[in-house]
Protein backbone atom coordinates (compact mmCIF):
# COMPACT_ATOMS: atom_id res chain seq x y z
CA UNK A 1 0.00 0.00 0.00
CA UNK A 2 1.24 3.50 -0.89
CA UNK A 3 0.77 5.82 2.08
CA UNK A 4 1.45 9.56 2.21
CA UNK A 5 2.47 10.73 5.69
CA UNK A 6 1.97 14.42 6.49
CA UNK A 7 3.12 16.57 9.39
CA UNK A 8 1.55 20.00 9.10
CA UNK A 9 3.04 22.92 11.04
CA UNK A 10 1.89 26.51 11.25
CA UNK A 11 4.10 27.53 8.29
CA UNK A 12 5.43 24.18 7.08
CA UNK A 13 4.37 20.89 5.56
CA UNK A 14 6.60 17.83 5.90
CA UNK A 15 5.81 14.69 3.93
CA UNK A 16 7.07 11.18 3.35
CA UNK A 17 5.75 8.62 0.88
CA UNK A 18 5.91 4.95 1.92
CA UNK A 19 5.42 1.55 0.37
CA UNK A 20 4.09 -0.16 3.49
CA UNK A 21 4.31 -3.68 2.07
CA UNK A 22 8.08 -3.31 1.74
CA UNK A 23 8.27 -0.83 4.66
CA UNK A 24 10.35 1.41 2.41
CA UNK A 25 10.30 5.17 2.09
CA UNK A 26 9.86 6.19 -1.54
CA UNK A 27 10.57 9.89 -1.15
CA UNK A 28 10.31 12.77 1.30
CA UNK A 29 10.22 16.54 1.30
CA UNK A 30 9.40 19.76 3.12
CA UNK A 31 7.62 22.98 2.26
CA UNK A 32 8.60 25.74 4.69
CA UNK A 33 7.97 29.45 5.08
CA UNK A 34 4.39 29.00 3.85
CA UNK A 35 2.60 32.31 3.64
CA UNK A 36 4.89 34.34 1.38
CA UNK A 37 6.63 34.71 -1.95
CA UNK A 38 9.81 32.91 -0.84
CA UNK A 39 8.53 29.59 0.44
CA UNK A 40 11.14 26.84 0.12
CA UNK A 41 10.31 23.41 -1.30
CA UNK A 42 13.00 20.80 -0.54
CA UNK A 43 12.57 17.24 -1.78
CA UNK A 44 14.27 14.04 -2.90
CA UNK A 45 14.27 12.92 -6.52
CA UNK A 46 15.22 9.26 -6.56
CA UNK A 47 18.90 8.65 -7.19
CA UNK A 48 19.38 12.22 -8.44
CA UNK A 49 19.68 13.49 -4.89
CA UNK A 50 18.09 16.44 -3.14
CA UNK A 51 16.57 19.53 -4.72
CA UNK A 52 15.42 22.91 -3.48
CA UNK A 53 13.03 25.36 -5.13
CA UNK A 54 11.58 28.73 -4.15
CA UNK A 55 7.88 29.40 -4.78
CA UNK A 56 5.17 31.82 -3.82
CA UNK A 57 3.05 29.65 -1.50
CA UNK A 58 0.43 31.45 0.53
CA UNK A 59 -1.44 28.65 2.30
CA UNK A 60 -1.32 24.92 3.05
CA UNK A 61 -3.64 24.14 0.15
CA UNK A 62 -1.08 25.55 -2.28
CA UNK A 63 1.70 23.70 -0.45
CA UNK A 64 -0.06 20.34 -0.73
CA UNK A 65 -0.88 21.00 -4.38
CA UNK A 66 2.81 21.58 -5.02
CA UNK A 67 3.72 18.34 -3.26
CA UNK A 68 1.12 16.32 -5.19
CA UNK A 69 2.20 17.84 -8.49
CA UNK A 70 5.79 16.96 -7.69
CA UNK A 71 4.91 13.33 -6.97
CA UNK A 72 3.28 12.79 -10.39
CA UNK A 73 5.53 14.98 -12.53
CA UNK A 74 7.34 13.33 -15.46
CA UNK A 75 10.56 14.87 -14.20
CA UNK A 76 10.37 13.13 -10.82
CA UNK A 77 8.65 9.92 -11.99
CA UNK A 78 7.59 8.93 -8.47
CA UNK A 79 3.93 8.11 -9.14
CA UNK A 80 2.07 7.59 -12.41
CA UNK A 81 -1.18 8.80 -10.91
CA UNK A 82 -2.08 10.49 -7.62
CA UNK A 83 -4.72 7.80 -7.04
CA UNK A 84 -1.90 5.35 -6.39
CA UNK A 85 -1.88 6.89 -2.91
CA UNK A 86 -4.14 4.50 -1.00
CA UNK A 87 -4.25 6.45 2.26
CA UNK A 88 -2.92 9.50 4.07
CA UNK A 89 -1.57 9.45 7.62
CA UNK A 90 -1.40 12.62 9.72
CA UNK A 91 0.60 13.40 12.85
CA UNK A 92 -1.51 15.15 15.48
CA UNK A 93 0.22 16.26 18.66
CA UNK A 94 -2.63 16.13 21.17
CA UNK A 95 -5.50 13.69 21.42
CA UNK A 96 -6.54 14.58 24.96
CA UNK A 97 -8.18 11.76 26.93
CA UNK A 98 -10.40 10.74 24.04
CA UNK A 99 -7.87 9.21 21.67
CA UNK A 100 -5.88 6.28 23.01
CA UNK A 101 -4.99 4.93 19.56
CA UNK A 102 -4.86 5.96 15.92
CA UNK A 103 -8.22 6.43 14.16
CA UNK A 104 -9.65 7.01 10.71
CA UNK A 105 -10.85 10.56 10.07
CA UNK A 106 -14.53 11.43 10.16
CA UNK A 107 -16.56 14.47 11.21
CA UNK A 108 -16.64 13.41 14.85
CA UNK A 109 -12.88 12.91 14.96
CA UNK A 110 -12.32 16.36 13.47
CA UNK A 111 -14.64 17.92 16.05
CA UNK A 112 -12.81 16.21 18.91
CA UNK A 113 -9.39 17.30 17.59
CA UNK A 114 -10.74 20.87 17.59
CA UNK A 115 -11.74 20.42 21.24
CA UNK A 116 -8.11 19.57 22.01
CA UNK A 117 -6.84 22.87 20.57
CA UNK A 118 -7.07 24.40 24.04
CA UNK A 119 -4.57 21.75 25.22
CA UNK A 120 -2.13 22.26 22.33
CA UNK A 121 -2.75 25.74 20.86
CA UNK A 122 0.62 25.84 19.07
CA UNK A 123 0.30 22.47 17.33
CA UNK A 124 -3.23 21.12 16.92
CA UNK A 125 -4.56 24.01 14.79
CA UNK A 126 -1.81 23.45 12.21
CA UNK A 127 -2.26 19.66 12.33
CA UNK A 128 -6.00 20.11 11.81
CA UNK A 129 -5.42 22.49 8.92
CA UNK A 130 -3.38 19.83 7.12
CA UNK A 131 -6.18 17.29 7.49
CA UNK A 132 -8.82 19.71 6.23
CA UNK A 133 -6.74 20.61 3.18
CA UNK A 134 -6.41 16.92 2.31
CA UNK A 135 -10.15 16.39 2.66
CA UNK A 136 -10.69 19.25 0.23
CA UNK A 137 -8.09 18.21 -2.35
CA UNK A 138 -8.26 14.41 -2.00
CA UNK A 139 -11.79 13.66 -0.76
CA UNK A 140 -11.82 10.03 -1.91
CA UNK A 141 -8.60 8.97 -0.17
CA UNK A 142 -9.05 7.68 3.41
CA UNK A 143 -7.16 9.50 6.12
CA UNK A 144 -5.87 8.39 9.50
CA UNK A 145 -4.63 10.45 12.47
CA UNK A 146 -1.86 9.25 14.78
CA UNK A 147 -1.56 11.05 18.12
CA UNK A 148 1.70 11.82 19.96
CA UNK A 149 -0.13 11.47 23.27
CA UNK A 150 -1.73 8.08 22.56
CA UNK A 151 1.22 5.89 23.66
CA UNK A 152 1.12 7.37 27.17
CA UNK A 153 -2.51 6.48 27.91
CA UNK A 154 -1.28 3.33 29.63
CA UNK A 155 0.12 5.44 32.51
CA UNK A 156 -1.55 4.69 35.86
CA UNK A 157 -3.59 7.46 37.46
CA UNK A 158 -1.05 8.05 40.24
CA UNK A 159 1.55 8.80 37.56
CA UNK A 160 -0.52 11.24 35.54
CA UNK A 161 -2.34 13.19 38.28
CA UNK A 162 -0.91 16.41 39.72
CA UNK A 163 -1.15 17.48 43.36
CA UNK A 164 -3.79 20.09 42.56
CA UNK A 165 -7.41 20.21 43.74
CA UNK A 166 -9.21 17.32 42.03
CA UNK A 167 -11.79 19.75 40.70
CA UNK A 168 -9.09 21.13 38.33
CA UNK A 169 -9.05 17.74 36.67
CA UNK A 170 -12.83 17.54 36.52
CA UNK A 171 -13.20 21.02 35.05
CA UNK A 172 -10.17 21.37 32.82
CA UNK A 173 -8.64 17.88 32.50
CA UNK A 174 -5.38 19.06 34.09
CA UNK A 175 -3.14 15.98 34.11
CA UNK A 176 0.04 14.58 32.64
CA UNK A 177 -0.45 13.63 28.98
CA UNK A 178 3.10 13.16 27.72
CA UNK A 179 4.39 13.65 24.18
CA UNK A 180 6.83 12.11 21.67
CA UNK A 181 4.71 8.98 22.08
CA UNK A 182 5.08 7.91 18.46
CA UNK A 183 8.87 8.05 18.77
CA UNK A 184 8.93 6.22 22.12
CA UNK A 185 6.65 3.59 20.62
CA UNK A 186 8.90 3.07 17.60
CA UNK A 187 12.13 2.66 19.58
CA UNK A 188 10.36 0.39 22.08
CA UNK A 189 9.27 -1.95 19.29
CA UNK A 190 12.71 -1.86 17.72
CA UNK A 191 14.43 -2.51 21.06
CA UNK A 192 12.19 -5.55 21.57
CA UNK A 193 13.47 -6.91 18.24
CA UNK A 194 17.12 -6.20 19.07
CA UNK A 195 16.82 -7.77 22.51
CA UNK A 196 15.18 -10.87 21.06
CA UNK A 197 12.35 -10.62 23.57
CA UNK A 198 8.59 -10.06 23.42
CA UNK A 199 6.86 -6.75 24.03
CA UNK A 200 5.12 -8.13 27.13
CA UNK A 201 8.42 -9.10 28.73
CA UNK A 202 10.43 -5.96 27.90
CA UNK A 203 11.04 -2.95 30.13
CA UNK A 204 13.23 -0.01 29.17
CA UNK A 205 13.96 3.69 29.54
CA UNK A 206 13.53 5.57 26.27
CA UNK A 207 15.37 8.91 25.92
CA UNK A 208 14.12 11.07 23.02
CA UNK A 209 16.63 13.92 22.94
CA UNK A 210 16.29 16.73 20.43
CA UNK A 211 15.33 20.39 20.52
CA UNK A 212 12.38 19.03 22.47
CA UNK A 213 13.31 16.16 24.78
CA UNK A 214 11.48 13.59 26.89
CA UNK A 215 12.22 10.42 28.81
CA UNK A 216 9.74 7.55 29.04
CA UNK A 217 9.56 4.57 31.40
CA UNK A 218 8.27 1.52 29.52
CA UNK A 219 7.11 -1.61 31.36
CA UNK A 220 6.05 -4.67 29.36
CA UNK A 221 6.01 -2.55 26.22
CA UNK A 222 3.68 0.10 27.69
CA UNK A 223 4.38 3.65 28.87
CA UNK A 224 4.04 3.94 32.66
CA UNK A 225 5.56 7.40 33.12
CA UNK A 226 7.08 10.18 31.04
CA UNK A 227 8.87 13.45 31.72
CA UNK A 228 6.68 15.80 29.66
CA UNK A 229 3.38 16.67 31.29
CA UNK A 230 0.24 18.69 30.64
CA UNK A 231 2.28 20.44 27.93
CA UNK A 232 5.66 19.70 26.28
CA UNK A 233 7.22 22.32 28.59
CA UNK A 234 7.88 19.93 31.48
CA UNK A 235 10.78 17.56 32.12
CA UNK A 236 14.33 17.99 30.88
CA UNK A 237 15.90 21.33 30.05
CA UNK A 238 15.45 21.60 26.26
CA UNK A 239 16.52 23.74 23.35
CA UNK A 240 14.36 26.74 24.24
CA UNK A 241 12.03 25.28 26.91
CA UNK A 242 12.81 25.52 30.61
CA UNK A 243 11.78 22.01 31.67
CA UNK A 244 10.91 21.34 35.32
CA UNK A 245 10.96 24.42 37.56
CA UNK A 246 9.42 25.48 40.87
CA UNK A 247 5.95 26.72 39.77
CA UNK A 248 6.17 29.66 42.19
CA UNK A 249 9.02 31.05 40.06
CA UNK A 250 6.48 31.99 37.38
CA UNK A 251 4.36 34.26 39.56
CA UNK A 252 7.50 35.69 41.18
CA UNK A 253 9.01 36.66 37.81
CA UNK A 254 5.68 38.03 36.58
CA UNK A 255 5.56 40.28 39.62
CA UNK A 256 9.20 41.43 39.50
CA UNK A 257 9.38 41.90 35.72
CA UNK A 258 5.75 42.98 35.22
CA UNK A 259 5.22 40.36 32.55
CA UNK A 260 1.87 39.44 31.01
CA UNK A 261 0.67 35.84 30.64
CA UNK A 262 1.68 35.92 26.99
CA UNK A 263 5.14 37.28 27.78
CA UNK A 264 5.93 34.78 30.51
CA UNK A 265 4.63 31.92 28.35
CA UNK A 266 6.93 33.09 25.55
CA UNK A 267 9.87 33.27 27.95
CA UNK A 268 9.33 29.73 29.25
CA UNK A 269 8.83 28.18 25.80
CA UNK A 270 11.00 30.21 23.43
CA UNK A 271 13.73 31.97 25.41
CA UNK A 272 14.70 29.50 28.12
CA UNK A 273 16.44 26.10 28.11
CA UNK A 274 19.85 25.71 26.51
CA UNK A 275 19.39 29.01 24.66
CA UNK A 276 18.47 30.93 27.79
CA UNK A 277 21.27 29.46 29.91
CA UNK A 278 24.02 29.77 27.30
CA UNK A 279 22.90 33.08 25.82
CA UNK A 280 24.32 31.75 22.55
CA UNK A 281 22.24 29.06 20.87
CA UNK A 282 19.93 26.10 21.37
CA UNK A 283 22.05 24.00 18.98
CA UNK A 284 23.98 21.41 21.01
CA UNK A 285 26.67 21.14 18.31
CA UNK A 286 27.47 24.83 18.65
CA UNK A 287 27.41 24.59 22.43
CA UNK A 288 30.02 21.83 22.32
CA UNK A 289 32.23 24.07 20.17
CA UNK A 290 31.90 26.80 22.79
CA UNK A 291 32.63 24.30 25.57
CA UNK A 292 35.96 23.58 23.91
CA UNK A 293 36.62 27.32 24.00
CA UNK A 294 36.00 27.20 27.79
CA UNK A 295 32.77 29.18 27.60
CA UNK A 296 31.25 28.84 31.09
CA UNK A 297 27.59 29.29 30.16
CA UNK A 298 27.78 26.85 27.23
CA UNK A 299 29.36 24.28 29.55
CA UNK A 300 26.71 24.98 32.17
CA UNK A 301 23.90 24.38 29.68
CA UNK A 302 25.33 21.02 28.55
CA UNK A 303 26.08 19.93 32.11
CA UNK A 304 22.52 20.77 33.17
CA UNK A 305 21.11 18.64 30.35
CA UNK A 306 23.35 15.68 31.18
CA UNK A 307 22.69 15.94 34.92
CA UNK A 308 18.93 16.12 34.54
CA UNK A 309 18.95 13.25 32.07
CA UNK A 310 20.89 11.09 34.53
CA UNK A 311 18.35 11.91 37.26
CA UNK A 312 15.42 10.90 35.06
CA UNK A 313 17.10 7.67 33.94
CA UNK A 314 17.81 6.66 37.55
CA UNK A 315 14.31 7.68 38.64
CA UNK A 316 12.66 5.59 35.95
CA UNK A 317 14.88 2.59 36.63
CA UNK A 318 13.53 2.82 40.17
CA UNK A 319 9.96 3.01 38.88
CA UNK A 320 10.53 -0.04 36.70
CA UNK A 321 12.55 -2.01 39.26
CA UNK A 322 15.33 -2.36 36.69
CA UNK A 323 15.17 -2.61 32.92
CA UNK A 324 16.37 -4.59 29.95
CA UNK A 325 17.68 -1.54 28.11
CA UNK A 326 18.23 2.19 27.99
CA UNK A 327 17.61 3.64 24.53
CA UNK A 328 18.83 6.95 23.09
CA UNK A 329 17.11 8.44 20.06
CA UNK A 330 16.41 11.68 18.11
CA UNK A 331 18.96 14.31 17.07
CA UNK A 332 21.00 14.60 20.26
CA UNK A 333 20.40 11.06 21.44
CA UNK A 334 21.53 9.57 18.14
CA UNK A 335 24.49 11.86 17.46
CA UNK A 336 26.04 13.00 20.74
CA UNK A 337 28.32 10.34 22.21
CA UNK A 338 29.23 12.83 24.95
CA UNK A 339 25.64 13.22 26.19
CA UNK A 340 25.12 9.44 26.20
CA UNK A 341 28.42 8.77 27.95
CA UNK A 342 28.04 11.45 30.59
CA UNK A 343 24.37 10.72 31.28
CA UNK A 344 25.35 7.17 32.26
CA UNK A 345 28.64 8.04 33.96
CA UNK A 346 28.84 6.78 37.54
CA UNK A 347 26.00 4.28 37.12
CA UNK A 348 28.28 1.25 37.19
CA UNK A 349 26.87 0.49 40.66
CA UNK A 350 23.58 -0.24 38.87
CA UNK A 351 25.37 -2.56 36.47
CA UNK A 352 25.31 -0.05 33.59
CA UNK A 353 28.59 -0.10 31.69
CA UNK A 354 29.21 1.91 28.52
CA UNK A 355 31.83 0.80 26.01
CA UNK A 356 33.36 4.20 25.32
CA UNK A 357 34.99 3.13 22.07
CA UNK A 358 31.75 1.70 20.65
CA UNK A 359 29.85 4.74 21.87
CA UNK A 360 32.20 7.19 20.18
CA UNK A 361 32.46 5.31 16.88
CA UNK A 362 28.78 4.40 16.43
CA UNK A 363 27.23 6.25 13.50
CA UNK A 364 23.81 4.60 13.25
CA UNK A 365 21.84 1.95 15.13
CA UNK A 366 23.66 -0.25 17.59
CA UNK A 367 24.57 -1.27 21.11
CA UNK A 368 27.07 0.84 23.04
CA UNK A 369 27.18 -1.03 26.35
CA UNK A 370 29.82 -3.60 27.30
CA UNK A 371 29.13 -7.32 26.99
CA UNK A 372 28.87 -7.65 30.77
CA UNK A 373 26.56 -4.65 31.30
CA UNK A 374 23.50 -5.67 33.33
CA UNK A 375 21.38 -3.25 31.26
CA UNK A 376 21.90 -2.96 27.52
CA UNK A 377 22.39 0.54 26.10
CA UNK A 378 21.20 1.12 22.54
CA UNK A 379 21.18 3.94 20.04
CA UNK A 380 18.12 3.58 17.81
CA UNK A 381 17.34 6.23 15.17
CA UNK A 382 13.67 7.10 15.52
CA UNK A 383 11.20 6.72 12.67
CA UNK A 384 7.88 8.28 13.65
CA UNK A 385 6.77 8.52 10.03
CA UNK A 386 7.06 4.76 9.57
CA UNK A 387 4.84 4.23 12.63
CA UNK A 388 2.26 6.58 11.13
CA UNK A 389 2.45 4.76 7.78
CA UNK A 390 2.05 1.36 9.48
CA UNK A 391 -0.95 2.48 11.52
CA UNK A 392 -2.56 4.09 8.51
CA UNK A 393 -2.22 1.00 6.33
CA UNK A 394 -3.46 -1.30 9.08
CA UNK A 395 -6.53 0.79 9.90
CA UNK A 396 -7.52 1.32 6.26
CA UNK A 397 -7.12 -2.39 5.45
CA UNK A 398 -9.23 -3.30 8.47
CA UNK A 399 -11.99 -0.93 7.43
CA UNK A 400 -12.11 -2.40 3.91
CA UNK A 401 -12.67 -5.95 5.19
Amino acid sequence: MIVLVLNSGSSSLKYQLFDTEKEERITKGLVEKIGGREAIFSYERGEDGKFKEVHGIYDHSEALNLVLTSLVSEENSILEDINQIAAIGHRVVHGGEKFTESVIVDDQVLAEIRECIDLAPLHNPANLQGIEVCIKLLPDIPQVVVFDTAFHHSMPDYAYFYGLPYIMYNRHRIRRYGFHGTSHRYVTNRAVELLGKTEKTTSLVSCHLGNGSSVCAVRNGKSVDTSMGFTPLAGLVMGTRCGDIDPAIITHIMSKEELSLHEVNSMLNKHSGLLGISGITNDVRELFEQMEEKDYRASLAINMLVYQLRKYICSYLGVLGGADAIVFTAGIGENSFYVREQALAGLEFMGIKVDKRKNRLLSNEGIVSTVDSAIAVYVIPTNEELVIARDTAQIVKKKKK
